[in-house]
């Protein structure tokens, strides 16, 4: 009797857990279809302009992630991953139940027609396949196609952060160095617009002629923020240091050879606290890489968002608003308790693309459970390869990262926390409202 007795204990408590994980990664389908229909702003992604003939557009990011040394690619980021085909099924009727090369051509002329046909309304027009109102486009510069109301700027900064010889840093691996040669390129762009060959010989000079008036340029052309996508090129660990030290610095070696890496950071550390104190001035938000990257080279650990606490328990930053963009993954619990400082915002950029809605889910429940105000949607919708574009990146994204926020709210139900109107709430706090609020949208 014991025996049987402790084989049915066995088999119950295996059925309770069945059970248990069947809750944790199902959804309720009325919330579902309730959450699929409001319309989002999307934080951040990455649109890429129509161009029928001539150059394409390669100003959708400051540093393409596309010449890189190659690297495993997660699951869902693979031309075989089954959201791939639902994405070109959905956006370009496609036929076929696979993107090998020879069936893919099918949909590429379909997707090629339907862009000859939209014009400069495409864009707009996969934003509306996403159930997506605005997309903050993170953009060199903007462009047809690519504008208000649909469309808001985030240009980028790091190049600010970078105005001595970067070569010791470029050295570092083939990654760096050919990022340093584009933040290189940028940068001469905003010394040309302040009407400068090469920067100025002190800091002041610097700040005053090129740093102030590139974000203010940046400003009067509609941006709602400044991106940095520094864990691409250095930690995130943004001291604050002297401003003696850093003139020194930049003094030393504006026209001469490459700075040691420990004095250069100095500078850069100065530059970015500089930059951010000027975006809370002129109410922008400040936007930040904060997930492991693309690239086989990508230091995680430098891009772990705790490294900003000191950023964001600055007095003198107060006025500048904190985006976390990615919500910090791998690091989503630690990202968690710095939704408690009151400058700190994050979104699920990315994730909604390379986890599963289960997951997600999961990572979604712990921000919504202690600083819901703080937490926003968005795709990181980008130009990944030929199978993968910003459209279908952006597509699976939107309706993972939907199918995500239902899942993890359908749980709090469940077990008592929130009523369904506050998960409604919540879902169009996520979705729309928070952002609205930020950004004054």
């Amino acid at each position: 009797m014991r025996s049987v007795s402790i084989a049915t204990l066995m088999i119950t408590a295996l059925l309770l857990i069945g059970c248990s994980r069947a809750q944790q990664i199902t959804n309720s389908p009325d919330l579902a279809a309730e959450i699929d229909r409001i319309k989002a702003i999307d934080n951040h992604a990455h649109p890429v302009r129509v161009v029928l003939s001539g150059p394409p557009d390669r100003e959708f990011d400051a540093l393409p992630v596309d010449n890189m040394e190659p690297s495993s690619d997660p699951l869902n980021l693979r031309p075989t991953a089954p959201t791939v085909v639902e994405a070109w099924r959905a956006l370009f009727g496609y036929s076929q139940t696979d993107v090998w090369p020879e069936h893919l051509r099918e949909g590429q002329e379909r997707k090629q027609r339907l862009m000859g046909e939209k014009g400069d309304q495409y864009p707009a027009w996969i934003l509306d396949q996403m159930g997506v109102e605005v997309m903050l486009a993170n953009r060199v510069s903007m462009g047809p196609g690519i504008q208000p109301p649909r469309f808001r700027w985030v240009p980028y900064a790091d190049a600010l952060l970078f105005p001595l010889d970067n070569s010791n840093l470029a050295h570092q691996n083939s990654d760096r160095r050919s990022f340093f040669a584009l933040e290189d390129v940028l940068l001469r762009r905003y010394l040309n617009n302040a009407g400068l060959k090469a920067p100025p010989t002190t800091l002041a000079e610097y700040l005053g002629r090129v740093v102030t008036p590139t974000m203010e340029q940046h400003k009067n052309g509609g941006a709602l923020a400044e991106k940095f996508e520094a864990a691409y090129l250095r930690s995130l660990a943004f001291c604050k240091v002297d401003r003696t030290a850093a003139e020194r610095i930049y003094a030393q070696f504006v026209h001469g050879a490459a700075p040691p890496e420990a004095d250069y950071k100095i500078l850069q550390d100065y530059l970015f606290r500089y930059i951010a104190s000027e975006c809370g001035r002129l109410e922008m938000a400040v936007h930040l890489h904060t997930m492991t990257g693309a690239g086989s080279y990508f230091d995680v650990q430098g891009a772990n968002p705790l490294l900003l606490e000191s950023v964001l328990n600055d007095p003198s930053l107060r006025k500048t608003k904190f985006v976390m963009l990615h919500g910090g993954w791998p690091f989503t619990r630690e990202i968690t308790a710095l939704l408690e400082k009151p400058d700190a915002y994050l979104d699920y950029s990315a994730q909604s693309l390379l986890l599963t809605p289960a997951t997600l889910a999961g990572i979604l429940r712990q921000w919504l459970e202690w600083v819901p105000e703080k937490v926003m949607f968005g795709t990181d919708a980008y130009p990944f390869s030929n199978e993968i574009g910003w459209e279908e990146s952006g597509w699976i994204a939107a309706r993972m990262g939907r199918r995500a926020l239902a899942m993890a709210l359908t749980a709090m139900m469940r077990d008592g926390e929130i009523s369904r109107e506050r998960a409604l709430e919540l879902a169009r706090m996520v979705l729309h409202e928070n952002a609205r609020h930020l950004y004054g949208l």
